[in-house]
């Protein structure tokens, strides 16, 4: 067997994805009859066909699929090999740009981090607010390095540090609605109330529905602070933290109507941030921290 190259693992890697040999070309930006000796040259130097081309779209023999497999592990490899290499060249940031999400307790979450920058001088900590869709927005426009909020943990582009789990409430002040407070309020009943809701500070991805009763008179603002004040004053009803609410549940100045139909909901915190993009050192030493810190809240 003779040995073979880089190129000739891209080029076949590009195939298979493509489902053929110029669309695989137009994705490496490479002639179509370069990718072609790549892959003859591959199975040549082999000794073994790693394509059907029998059909109308390239596929994959036995063999071809079993090298496949490998052939991936090995492409993986080199792009974290190139990721470190930049991280390296990269030295340490001047600054760093994180984002608190609105299921992130304050508190913790500044605690958290002021315990890592205290200790970090040269490094400036870029703070920003986001809520609902926006923190997972702006890390894939790369507006943040790292995010305290909820994420799809199914997105294969991130990775993630377990901080704790929020859970949510829906509430009402005594005497805000004409009935009386029950499991069994239904979203009809609560049309006719306002319902108070966060800005969604996400610019391009869909509005996350989290509860909205569809039909009922809204009343938005900016975060879960200026909720509650809205709450308490009898202005709406809406879904809180409860770690924002435990004193003002136990002493009446709240009331759950958590039931049937508005269950409330439990949400994942997390540290989040980009597996596909490099990461400075300080960025790193972040991440362990956090990680060593974790969790923060229960």
């Amino acid at each position: 067997m003779q040995p073979f190259t880089l190129q000739e693992i891209q080029c076949f890697d590009a195939v298979v994805r493509e489902g053929g040999f110029q669309a695989a070309a137009s994705a490496l930006n490479r002639s179509h009859t370069a990718v072609f000796a790549a892959i003859a040259k591959l199975e040549a130097n082999l000794g073994v066909a790693l394509l059907d081309r029998s059909g109308y779209r390239v596929d994959l023999t036995e063999a071809g699929r079993s090298f496949y497999r490998k052939a991936q592990a090995l492409l993986g490899e080199m792009e974290a090999l190139r990721v470190h290499a930049r991280q390296l060249a990269m030295g340490e940031e001047t600054y760093l740009r994180v984002i608190l999400g609105d299921t992130c307790p304050l508190h913790n979450g500044l605690q958290l981090l002021g315990g890592f920058f205290s200790h970090c001088p040269n490094t400036r900590l870029d703070l920003h607010f986001e809520t609902i869709g926006g923190p997972s927005e702006r890390l894939f426009e790369d507006e943040a390095d790292l995010i305290l909020h909820w994420i799809d943990k199914s997105d294969q582009h991130l990775e993630w540090i377990d901080l704790g789990t929020i859970s949510f409430v829906p509430v009402v002040a005594p005497g805000f609605l004409p009935f009386a407070p029950s499991q069994l309020i239904s979203p009809e009943q609560m049309r006719a109330s306002t319902q108070c809701i966060i800005r969604d500070t996400a610019r391009n991805t869909p509005k996350t529905n989290f509860y909205v009763v569809e039909g009922a008179s809204q009343c938005t603002v900016a975060d879960h602070a200026m909720k509650k004040e809205i709450v308490l004053r009898g202005m709406a009803w809406g879904h809180l933290p409860r770690f924002m609410i435990e004193e003002e549940l136990r002493d009446g100045r709240l009331l759950s109507i958590a039931g049937q139909h508005f269950p409330g909901t439990d949400i994942d915190l997390v540290a989040a941030r980009r597996r596909d993009r490099p990461h400075g050192p300080v960025a790193n030493r972040l991440w362990d921290y956090i990680n060593a810190h974790a969790p923060i809240c229960g």
